[in-house]
C-alpha cells in the first residue's frame, strides 16, 4: 500500500468518527502485565521497609489510659469555665478599683478608691506649669495654655469586659 493510499484512508477514518478496527490487545495485556510487576514491588518494599523501621525504631512502652500522672498542655491553656473566670477578674479589678490597700509596702505606694482620688484632685487641683512658659513647638513669645480649667469624667458609658458590672449612677431629678 502507498504512503498516499494510507493518508486517504486515515482521512478518510477521521470523517467517518469511530475506529473500524478493534483496540490492539497485545499492547493492553502489556500494561497491565507491566503494571502488576511495578505493584507487586512497591508492595515486598514497602513491606521490607515496615519490618525495617520495626526493628530499629522501638516505641517503648504503649501508654496507658490508666495512668494517674496527669500531663498538662503547653501554654496557653483554654479556659473550662470562661464567663466565671471573666466575672472573678473583674470583681477583682472592681476591689481594686474601689478600696485601699498597699501597692509597695517598702515605699509607702498605697492605694485609694477612685472616687476619693477623684475628690482629692477638685480639692487640691492638678499640677500645672507657670503660665509664661511656652511650649517647645510654638513660636517665641507665644504663650501655652494653662491648665486650670477641669473636667469630670462621666462614667455612664463605661464598657468593655467589666462594664455590666459597673452599677449606673442614679439620675439627677430634673427641676
Amino acid at each position: 500500500m502507498s504512503t498516499e493510499a494510507r493518508l486517504r484512508a486515515t482521512q478518510d477514518k477521521r470523517r467517518e468518527g469511530y475506529e473500524h478496527s478493534d483496540a490492539d490487545v497485545r499492547s493492553l495485556l502489556k500494561f497491565g502485565a507491566w503494571l502488576l510487576v511495578i505493584l507487586i514491588i512497591v508492595l515486598i518494599a514497602m513491606k521490607s521497609m515496615f519490618f525495617y523501621f520495626a526493628r530499629s525504631q522501638k516505641l517503648g512502652l504503649p501508654a496507658s489510659p490508666f495512668e494517674e500522672v496527669r500531663v498538662l498542655p503547653p501554654q496557653p491553656r483554654l479556659q473550662v469555665q470562661p464567663r466565671m473566670d471573666l466575672q472573678a477578674y473583674c470583681e477583682e479589678q472592681m476591689e481594686q478599683l474601689n478600696t485601699y490597700g498597699w501597692v509597695d509596702p517598702h515605699n509607702d505606694v498605697v492605694r485609694i478608691p477612685v472616687d476619693r482620688a477623684m475628690d482629692l484632685i477638685v480639692q487640691r487641683g492638678l499640677p500645672a506649669r507657670p503660665a509664661t512658659s511656652t511650649s517647645p513647638g510654638a513660636e517665641s513669645g507665644a504663650v501655652a495654655e494653662t491648665a486650670g480649667a477641669m473636667s469630670v469624667p462621666h462614667t455612664s458609658g463605661l464598657q468593655g469586659p467589666c462594664g455590666y458590672l459597673v452599677k449606673p449612677p442614679a439620675e439627677e431629678e430634673k427641676k
